[in-house]
């Protein structure tokens, strides 16, 4: 079996699949203590990347370039590395299926070019039994080789925040797991090298963990997103209650929002889907994500109500939308929900213009068909919707803000940017969650 000296000695190179969020910042850290192969199938990324270019806006581009990383899509260049970490995607289907093809693709390119005595080390958000029941066979049947005979298997879930320069790799903990004691001791090796471990007490406990993080943030959120419709009603300010209720030491500090993205938008799913072959129906979960899920149409509903209490018929107003990324100061727009805020008015007849300071506008455009604006202009709009906190718009000022929309329009600061007596006073509708 490969041992850590090969590696640390350089003697055998670690290989990282798929370059995205997760892989590219993983690679260039390992990279300064051992020789890395960065693999990824998108060629056109590979180019940016040997030219010095991330577009994830995830590493600092001189640590890119001067990384020891040799980026490559000739997945040939594989059998030149014994440790292999794959770290692709993991959605789910427009039914929220897990859509685990990506996984297997990758398992079966790994296969095809490993090596005898191999570690390969899932870090993919999936449900508690991929990795052996799944990914292993894949990886056995390509390879010809047996596990924890020939190549072993072990799994250290990513814990990335997009747009998060405190908790990166090396400042968080990881968790690993392997398939034998061995395995899991050269495992941890290796990650100890750039960041904090803890060794799970098997490969599904690890799978299990990581995805009841991202869970458990789910249901936290929904309650909000609950207890701010309950509010509403009531004519009281969720903020304001927060803001009370949070003197508490053991008040968890959780607010109302859109769940969109790549993680907590899509995990529980991969939970409650292995629930439910086991014969559970995850209750709870699912709550959690059908209010979450539902939170555009019911800011839509809002607007609708204030469009008919001011006497207008919503296909008559222009609309801009501030915002179209998943969360704030990213480019990722993987499962933008303030995206499904725009297309639904859209669908209602609104005139729609979009601006976003980080989105990529053919991104945006092939991704949801919406015309994007990379500068602000004076939009003079019925509605202004502040659907992303990005620092760009944090920074304006209300009068700056209320620049942009008609004297008496509507402004909907879904995370309650700004302040809503300003606006009040000055006769504009304010809204927020």
């Amino acid at each position: 079996m490969l041992s850590f000296e090969d590696l640390k000695d350089r003697k055998e190179k670690i290989a990282v699949v798929g370059l995205g969020y997760v892989g590219l910042p993983l690679a260039l850290l390992l990279s300064s203590h051992f020789d890395v192969i960065g693999f990824d199938i998108d060629e056109k990324k590979i180019a940016e990347l040997q030219a010095g270019k991330d577009r994830t806006g995830e590493v600092n581009v001189a640590n890119l370039r001067q990384a020891n990383v040799l980026f490559t899509a000739n997945a040939a260049e594989l059998s030149n590395s014994r440790f292999i970490i794959v770290a692709v995607p993991t959605p789910v289907d427009k039914e929220t299926t897990p859509d685990i093809s990506i996984l297997q693709a990758a398992s079966s390119t790994v296969g095809k070019h490993l090596s005898k005595g191999s570690i390969v080390v899932f870090e993919s958000t999936v449900y508690p039994g991929v990795t052996e029941d799944i990914c292993a066979p894949i990886i056995a049947k390509e390879s010809g080789f047996e596990l924890n005979e020939d190549f072993f298997i072990g799994y250290s879930p990513e814990r990335v925040n997009p747009g998060d320069s405190v908790h990166t790799i090396d400042k968080i903990t990881k968790i690993v797991a392997g398939s034998s004691h061995e395995s899991e001791q050269v495992i941890a090796e290796v990650y100890k090298t750039i960041t904090n471990i803890f060794c799970a007490a098997s490969i599904r406990v690890a799978e299990a963990a990581k995805v009841i993080e991202n869970t458990q943030r789910d249901i936290n959120i929904a309650l909000m997103n609950e207890l701010s419709m309950v509010f509403h009603k009531m004519d009281i300010d969720t903020k304001d209650v927060l803001a009370a209720a949070g003197t508490k030491w053991n008040f968890l500090p959780f607010t109302p929002g859109l769940v969109g993205g790549h993680c907590i938008g899509v995990d529980p799913y991969y939970l409650t889907y292995k629930a439910a072959e086991c014969g559970h129906h995850a209750k709870t979960i699912l709550v959690g994500r059908e209010i979450n899920d539902g939170m555009p149409k019911y800011i839509v509903s809002e607007i609708e109500d204030w469009s008919r209490n001011q006497g207008k018929n919503i296909d008559t107003l222009n609309v801009y939308g501030w915002g179209v990324t998943f969360k704030e100061n990213v480019s990722d727009i993987r499962n933008a929900k303030i995206a499904e805020v725009y297309l639904l008015l859209q669908k209602k007849g609104v005139t729609l213009q979009v601006h976003d300071p980080h989105a990529d506008a053919g991104d945006i455009q092939s991704e949801y068909g919406l015309p994007l604006q990379s500068e602000l202009k004076d939009a003079q709009a019925d509605i202004l919707i502040v659907g992303v906190a990005h620092k760009d718009y944090t920074l304006l000022s209300e009068e700056a803000v209320a620049s942009y929309v008609k004297q008496g329009g509507l402004i909907v600061d879904i995370k309650g940017l700004y302040n809503k007596e300003h606006f009040i006073s000055k006769g504009y509708s304010y809204w927020r969650l």
